[in-house]
């Protein structure tokens, strides 16, 4: 029997990593973030224990990483949805709605992320987070700023802010007010997006996360 090739092995590794990423959004949704393990998250993605170590240095890595991906997949779905637009204001309250929805349909795996980046180790730099950073730093560019480096800062620290208050145990404000105050801040029709109690097919509050996270192979392993 001949070894695997190396465009195998890789492909098996990618895969490996996604159904990872995937059950530990799927876990800590479902039980929260102390009642999830890593041995929890490995047997629900059918993966040894030791390969969670070898893809991520700990839980809250993991997790930040699985959670940059649902972000930037779900803001990207809003974005690219049909019908397809250009606009940039459009776009602009897409990716709004997109991540308040997050905090409206997924409160527990949004808090506990909000709460590890309050963490001594912070925020940790991934793939997930740098892609999730492109659409944003995109979106505001599309929106019309001159200075994209200072404005795409100040969208995601608006955005933080918002999901945080969304999410404050005890003290919540309702997601149409922080939809409201965003739209007036960068000039938006309230009818622009998706308005509450509208919905959109694929929005976040499916329940099935598996097309957020590629476990098929893909076109280029499959035709080598």
């Amino acid at each position: 029997m001949s070894p695997r090739s190396a465009l195998v092995n890789e492909e098996l590794r990618r895969r490996s990593k996604e159904r990872l990423l995937h059950a530990a959004v799927e876990l800590v949704g479902e039980h929260g973030y102390e009642a999830t393990t890593l041995g929890d998250i490995a047997d629900r993605a059918g993966s040894a224990r030791g390969l969670v170590s070898y893809y991520f240095p700990g839980k809250r890595q993991l997790l930040q990483s699985a959670v940059h991906r649902l972000m930037h997949r779900t803001l990207e779905e809003a974005l690219e949805r049909e019908p397809h637009t250009e606009d940039g204001r459009e776009r602009m309250a897409r990716a709004i709605d997109a991540i308040l929805g997050l905090a409206r349909d997924r409160p527990v795996l949004m808090r506990q992320h909000m709460a590890g980046l309050l963490q001594a180790e912070g925020f940790l730099p991934c793939p997930e987070q740098r892609r999730l950073a492109e659409l944003l730093r995109d979106t505001v560019a599309r929106h019309g700023s001159d200075d994209v480096d200072a404005d795409y800062p100040m969208l995601r620290a608006l955005l933080m802010g918002a999901v945080y208050a969304a999410l404050m145990p005890g003290a919540p404000m309702p997601v149409p007010v922080l939809r409201a105050e965003l739209f007036k801040r960068y000039r938006l029709d309230w009818e622009a997006g998706v308005p509450p109690d509208t919905e959109v097919p694929g929005g976040t509050c499916e329940a099935d996360l598996a097309r957020f996270f590629s476990t098929g192979p893909q076109p280029d392993a499959q035709s080598k």
